[in-house]
């Protein structure tokens, strides 16, 4: 018994140190917040410092408000995104100013009356800091709040520091349709594809340097980079734990696939809202896929498992209080992503659109589409007629990519 005992203490101190050995291997970026408080802390003294961020901004488990008020820095003032400073606002609702009941700091909305800061908000500040998580989606509303406080900020005088957190999708997936200005609105701003392979910190830079933002000659703009992060990574080669960016995005394969299937929300086709699973279920209550439509499907993409389902959104409080055809049984698709380096999620979610519309018999488009994915719903519709964005995106993608690589902060290799 004794020597057993021992045999197997000493397998598991073998499994305990491989473990260890392996973890030690594996890549670890570390994220912009982290640089600043190993290097750039004590430029903050005597500065009254206004944060612009939610629950994504966190380092080593702790949020950077908790992490900087323990440091001493002078936090003076929250500023609330889209779903709110500390994350608890669904999709689109309007969010109001407050007082933050853990700090007691006032909060101030970009996403109510105003979004963007006024002067009286920035009277409080002599510095900002935002730090989000992005995604990697044009149509994610981050990079366009970002160009609204580079603006505000601009013609108050006062500097912004974007603390430089990964691409989810990586920094080489350029993919989808340009924006074009017909179509530009707050869910689409920029002329930039639908999937822009580039990080907030590099896409503030691109948008002073090419004056898409108004007062850009005079933005004071400082980007804290990253410490190893490649282009060509994925989430899962960071090291770095998901922490939801916005309630519907609960795992890194929700947010990928979401820059595909963001579509549906411009078709009267359930995304998945008021499910487990949003941007991963897609159905409606007329949808009549046969196993045509699914052979099409897996034969087309890799990376992804693709299964008819049936499904029925609820009200989900926080999350989506009233989702398309909540309470109805919907039939449609679920998708599993088994290997997100495999497959464009762009073409992904436009290659089921087309599949989709083809098996609803009321499916239609409406506008919404327009400003998601940036073109002319017509356009749009004879493009996947035709079966000639692929050479569209081609196109753009190449331009796109050469223009915005004076930008880039980040090379193949690690930094």
């Amino acid at each position: 018994m004794k020597r057993m005992a021992v045999l197997v203490f000493y397998l598991l101190f073998c499994m305990l140190v491989t473990a260890c050995s392996f973890s030690q291997l594996q890549p670890k970026v570390k994220v912009g917040a982290e640089v600043l408080l190993e290097n750039h802390i004590t430029e903050l003294e005597g500065k009254r410092v206004g944060l612009v961020m939610n629950p994504t901004a966190r380092v080593a488990g702790s949020h950077m408000l908790d992490t900087l008020l323990a440091s001493g820095v002078n936090v003076t003032a929250l500023f609330a995104p889209e779903h709110g400073f500390r994350g608890d606002v669904g999709a689109g609702e309007k969010i109001e100013d407050g007082i933050d009941q853990a700090t007691g700091l006032p909060v101030f909305s970009l996403y109510g009356d105003t979004k963007k800061p006024t002067p009286d908000m920035l009277e409080k500040v002599d510095l900002l800091l935002f730090d989000m998580q992005d995604v990697g989606g044009r149509f994610y509303t981050y990079n366009v709040t970002l160009g609204n406080i580079i603006s505000a900020t601009a013609s108050e005088d006062v500097p912004i520091w974007v603390l430089d957190r990964p691409n989810p999708a990586g920094g080489e997936l350029i993919s989808g349709w340009m924006m074009q200005k017909d179509h530009q609105s707050f869910v689409g701003r920029y002329p930039i594809p639908m999937v822009h392979g580039m990080t907030l910190g590099e896409l503030a830079k691109m948008m002073v340097g090419e004056q898409w933002i108004p007062n850009a000659d005079d933005a004071e703009v400082k980007v804290i980079p990253m410490k190893g992060w490649e282009r060509s990574m994925r989430w899962s080669q960071t090291g770095l734990d998901w922490i939801s960016p916005s309630p519907n995005l609960p795992t890194f394969d929700h947010a990928f696939v979401y820059l595909g299937t963001v579509l549906f929300e411009g078709v009267n086709i359930s995304e998945g809202r008021g499910t487990s699973d949003p941007f991963l279920k897609i159905g409606s209550p007329t949808t009549q896929l046969n196993s045509g439509h699914i052979a099409q499907l897996r034969r087309s993409f890799s990376g992804v498992n693709i299964e008819r389902i049936s499904f029925t959104p609820k009200a989900i409080p926080g999350k989506s209080r009233n989702p398309d055809f909540k309470d109805e049984r919907c039939h449609g698709i679920r998708i599993q992503v088994t290997d997100p380096t495999a497959f464009d999620p762009v073409k992904l979610g436009v290659t089921l659109l087309s599949v989709m519309l083809d098996a609803t018999p009321d499916a239609e488009l409406n506008d919404f589409i327009q400003k998601l994915s940036g073109i002319d719903k017509k356009k749009l519709l004879r493009q996947l007629s035709k079966n000639t964005y692929l050479e569209n995106w081609e196109k753009t993608g190449k331009e796109f990519s050469e223009k915005r690589s004076r930008y880039l902060l980040y090379n193949e290799s690690s930094m």
